[in-house]
């Protein structure tokens, strides 16, 4: 961080709008009253050994109870203490005992229109027997199981079945290449690698067994490939190595005894992305995982049984793991998966999928929100959304022109939005909207959930007051949170807890208004520091996508030699190309919004924003872009590597 980050960042963005969760709304929610919220969020910051520990002998079934719920203080506690449990038996098995046994456990959608929906019982046998093909190649537990696959109804039976018998997944997006397959194989020495012939994309065949294949000339650990046959590609099948699912299936035994393990024992590692070049191996532990996914499916999503619930993220992403999978799962919810893209083949597959399931809870990013305003008003206005009762928001701070769009549009004014900050990090949902009790202001995650109690300091540590802003840090350890980077815990202790004393840095920028509403800035390295004043690009962002003109914006800054950093502005205009008066018009929309020191230094018109799979902007690969230097930073969850190359044609 730079030396002017002591300096706390200007919030200039004001919003006044709110909106109440309506009379009914709250009335049957789990958490319904103001009070009710004030205890538990009481009680979990005074007493959070006890807190917790109520919930997971009330919520989780164990087959050893714990004898301490809580022991050390962060970066190194660790939760429910000489306690054993099986995460798939919380998911599954438990839910046979009850009428849940023929529910839906997964309702799934392929992009060419094929579907399949697992009960309960259906999904516990699947499970079970894949486990045992697991046990049948060596997998031991303990030992790392790596998973690059399509969105199919095998990948969340593969990480089920991982659970089951005490295997550790390794998650990689079926995006990646070879090279990113062979890293993450290398760093969690995994034994055996799950993957499919190919999944579809946009009408495409996205091969993956071949990038497995290249992959394993550099992975000397993976001894055994099962593959999945989703798409009929040809591939390449290399005796004693490769077999196909199901083949093995076929023959294996529908009933497998879950492994009891250690309620600290290693879940998952997940992969992140890092400034250094080497992504971060994120690892989560059983217990304390499990109970904050439980805990906040239910709170924020105010999940009931007769619901229909659909997060729109891939498995491969730290969202499809906690609220596609383990979250809606361990809570004997229905959940939807959608292998494709959101515009196949129109734009209006989201909204057909709603109308089609009556999903009644829809949790989905900006980025994507952003695109269907782009996309136009007549698609979802073709489509019978009535059934949906909650909107949700993940992957990064919302502008509020399109969460009121979310909210006239998709919700028709009726269903309130939680807009979740959290992190692959933190491992569940930390402040959000309770969507009955909170008054939401468009572009806040409001509040911190029971269990969380955040900050906002300077870079000495100190507390900032209302509206300004500074870092966002966690005071208090948490049960779900991140326990190592795997292999490599000392650099865990400097990206996390070097920052602030005694807290975790979240490595963003927040402010916390008059009522105590958290609004995240996006993150520090995203902070312009322009003639001394440092700035939100988040706001800035806001303040261009509110213009008419404006589809999607990212803004970072670039070395000035009169300002120290000067603002730089990639538009996708909502019509093609961008004169010269549209820069101007944008500059003066932007200087009335905000102010004269927010003024842009240039605006840069493009089709297309460099993204992660998982929809994020890649806003350091900007940063260099406006700077006009090459890049050497941590590329492997780009998208799509053409739209660089086109911007910086587009700069020269």
């Amino acid at each position: 961080m730079s030396k002017s980050a002591s300096i706390s960042i200007e919030s200039v963005l004001q919003e006044d709008r709110k909106f109440p969760p309506s009379p009914a709304f709250a009335t049957n929610a789990h958490i319904s009253s103001e009070e009710q919220y004030q205890q538990l969020w009481n009680r979990a910051k005074d007493d959070p050994a006890g807190f917790w520990g109520e919930l997971a002998q009330s919520e989780l079934e164990w087959s050893q109870p714990f004898t301490s719920a809580m022991q050390g203080k962060m970066p190194d506690t660790k939760w429910f203490v000489g306690g054993k449990l099986n995460l798939s038996v919380n998911c599954l098995d438990r839910h046979l005992k009850t009428w849940r046994k023929n529910k839906a456990a997964i309702i799934w959608e392929g992009e060419p229109g094929d579907t399949r929906t697992l009960t309960y019982q259906q999904l516990y046998r699947e499970v079970c027997k894949f486990a045992n093909v697991l046990k049948g190649l060596g997998v031991a537990t303990g030992d790392r199981v790596t998973l690059y696959m399509p969105m199919i109804p095998e990948l969340a039976i593969a990480m089920l079945a991982c659970a089951r018998i005490g295997a550790t997944h390794s998650i990689i997006f079926g995006g990646f290449s070879a090279d990113a397959i062979a890293d993450r194989n290398n760093d969690a020495q995994s034994k055996v690698v799950v993957t499919a012939d190919a999944g579809w994309r946009r009408g495409k065949e996205i091969a993956l067994k071949a990038n497995v294949d290249d992959s394993l000339a550099r992975s000397p650990s993976v001894q055994k490939v099962v593959v999945v046959r989703r798409t009929g590609l040809d591939v390449t099948m290399q005796p004693d190595r490769d077999y196909w699912w199901h083949d093995l299936m076929e023959r294996a035994d529908s009933e497998c005894p879950a492994v009891a393990v250690d309620s600290e024992h290693p879940l998952y590692i997940l992969y992140t992305s890092g400034s250094t070049g080497k992504p971060k191996g994120v690892l989560h532990t059983t217990a304390g995982y499990l109970l904050g996914v439980t805990m906040t499916s239910r709170w924020v999503f105010d999940l009931k049984d007769e619901d229909t619930y659909w997060c729109t993220a891939d498995i491969g992403w730290v969202t499809g793991h906690s609220y596609v999978v383990y979250g809606p799962l361990a809570n004997g919810a229905t959940t939807v998966m959608y292998e494709g893209a959101p515009n196949w083949p129109d734009y209006g597959r989201f909204w057909e999928m709603i109308e089609k399931y009556k999903v009644s809870i829809f949790y989905t990013a900006p980025t994507a929100i952003r695109a269907f305003i782009k996309w136009g008003d007549e698609w979802p206005n073709k489509h019978d959304l009535s059934s949906l009762r909650l909107l949700g928001s993940v992957g990064e701070p919302i502008n509020p022109e399109a969460w009121m769009w979310y909210h006239r549009v998709i919700g028709k004014e009726k269903c309130p939005i939680v807009d979740t900050w959290w992190q692959t990090e933190t491992g569940g949902i930390m402040i959000s909207p309770l969507p009955g009790i909170t008054a939401t202001k468009p572009g806040s995650c409001t509040r911190p959930l029971p269990g969380v109690v955040p900050d906002i300091v300077t870079e000495k540590g100190e507390s900032l007051g209302p509206n300004q802003g500074g870092l966002l840090v966690m005071k208090q350890s948490w049960p779900s949170m991140l326990r190592t980077l795997y292999g490599d815990h000392q650099r865990y202790l400097d990206v996390y807890f070097s920052k602030i004393d005694g807290c975790y840095f979240a490595g963003d920028g927040a402010r916390r208004d008059q009522d105590g509403y958290y609004w995240v800035m996006g993150r520090v390295d995203d902070v312009l520091n322009v003639s001394g004043h440092r700035l939100s690009t988040m706001e800035v962002e806001s303040a261009l996508v509110s213009n008419p003109l404006v589809a999607e914006a990212a803004v970072v800054g670039f070395p000035h030699e009169i300002k120290g950093e000067g603002i730089c502005c990639f538009v996708i205009p909502k019509a093609e190309g961008g004169s010269d008066a549209d820069k101007e018009t944008l500059i003066n929309h932007v200087r009335k919004h905000i102010g004269a020191l927010a003024t842009p230094d240039q605006i840069r018109f493009t089709t297309a924003l460099p993204k992660t799979r998982s929809g994020k902007i890649m806003r350091r690969l900007l940063r260099d872009i406006a700077a006009g230097k090459e890049s050497s930073q941590d590329t492997t969850t780009l998208e799509d590597y053409s739209i660089l190359a086109k911007l910086r044609d587009d700069e020269e």
